[in-house]
Order: structure tokens, then sequence, then C-alpha cells
């Protein structure tokens, strides 16, 4: 009798997922200013686990959590194990599976007809503390073995996760602070197209694509030069991010005038 119990219930459950994940394919936001791996990998893993959270009764808030959790890890691992291999394959696996429950906390917040400002509150602080601490824990790698990462005695290299970070950060917060500002679209109108092309040209600064990077955590200066490029590319990439958000805020007042 327990056996059969816990199929029905199994069943039930499983339905449930089903019918949130239909719900949530209707439900998605805009695709414009997403890259590729966000919109092709990143949003339809956590489409899926915000299915299962909804089917386990998990509300966003907790959601946000256990993509801390996952996050967290991750950076934990960077900065106290030794750099190999597998600590690099545990390491993107907990950071992409983070930023997949990062996607599912919104998703669901949607599904069960909006969220709350303490729950945005909360999605972006763990992600500013998540930036923080996943480049601090560079550092500190660096600092602790520069031997495996093929930097020696220069401090120099020591810079590149503090200027990867500025980069990261001021670019988070311009985005966040711009999409509070500016004014949303006329009701009633279609979503923007979303462009390919700029889909792929944002690839460089995606967090999931950034996490790839991990990978190659045993390789010592193939990660050097791997999580330098991606932070040279963050730093060319900010002036534009600038100019363009300031644009866009500026054109609604010039307009006025």
């Amino acid at each position: 009798m327990a056996e059969a119990s816990g199929g029905v219930a199994g069943t039930s459950a499983a339905m449930t997922a089903r019918e949130a994940l239909e719900r949530l394919r209707g439900a998605q936001k805009a695709a414009k200013g997403v890259s590729l791996y966000s919109r092709l990998v990143n949003r339809p893993v956590g489409r899926y686990l915000a299915a299962g959270s909804y089917a386990l009764g998990l509300t966003p808030n907790q959601v946000t959590l256990v993509s801390a959790v996952f996050s967290f890890t991750g950076v934990a691992l960077l900065a106290f194990a030794a750099p190999a291999w597998w600590a690099g394959g545990l390491l993107w696996l907990a950071l992409a599976v983070g930023f997949a429950f990062d996607s599912a906390d919104g998703q669901l917040a949607r599904l069960r007809g909006g969220g709350s400002p303490a729950g945005e509150w909360l999605d972006h602080v763990v992600d500013c503390a998540k930036i923080t601490a996943l480049h601090t824990a560079v550092l500190v790698a660096f600092y602790r073995h520069p031997e495996h990462f093929g930097i020696g005695g220069s401090d120099g290299w020591l810079l590149l996760p503090l200027g990867f970070l500025f980069a990261t950060v001021v670019t988070f917060f311009g985005g966040l602070l711009t999409e509070k500002l500016k004014p949303g679209p006329a009701p009633g109108s279609a979503p923007p197209a979303p462009s390919t092309l700029r889909a792929v040209a944002l690839l460089p600064v995606d967090h999931g694509v950034f996490c790839l990077v991990f990978l190659l955590l045993g390789g010592g200066p193939l990660f050097l030069w791997g999580y330098g490029l991606l932070g040279a590319a963050a730093a060319l990439y900010l002036p534009l991010f600038l100019v363009k958000w300031f644009r866009e805020l500026d054109r609604p007042v010039a307009a006025a005038a």
C-alpha cells in the first residue's frame, strides 16, 4: 500500500510540473538584450527548475536561496580547494546550476502571479554578493597558488580580478538602474524583436559563459588567459553599455524639453 500511495503522489506532482511548464512557455520575458546562452540554455533550464519548484511548493525566495547555496558552494571551492581539473568541473557545475536557479526564481514568481519588492531585493542582493565573492575568490586563488597559474612572484596579476570585478559590478548596477528608471513600453505594444547578432555579441559578458572558464582551472595558465580575455571583454563593453544606457535615459528628457 505504501508503494502504491507513493506512486500516485509522484504522478500527481509530475502532472503539476508539466502543467506549470506549459504555462511558463507562454510567459517568458522579452529576449531583447539577452545573450544567446541565456536565451537558449539558461532560461530553458530555469523554466524546468521553476516548474519543478512550483510542483514542490517552493516560493521564489526559497528558489533564490537555493541559487545562492549552489553559487557560494562554488565560490568556497574556488577559494579553499587546490586548483585542479576535478575542482574546476565541480566549480562550473555549481555556478551553472546556481545561475539556472537564478533564472528560475523570476519565472516562478511570474507563474505565481508576480513577485514582490522584497523578493526582487533579495534576488539582486544575492546576485551582487555572488559577483563580488566570485572575483574575490579568483584573487585568493591567484594569491595562494601563483605557481600553478604561472604568475610566479608578480603581484601585478592580482589586479586582474579587481579590474574584472569593477567592470562587472558597474555594469550590473548600471543595467539594473537603467531598467528601473527607463519608461516602460506603451500598454498593448508588442515586445521588441530580439536580434540574433546582438545575442551573439553579448556572449563574452554573459555570466553563463563566464562560468565556463572555470573548466580550465586545472590548466593553470589556460585559466589565467581565459579569465583575462573575459575580463578584457568586460572592460571594453563597459563604456559602450554606459553610453547606450545614458542615451536611453536622456532621450525622454530631451524630447520633453
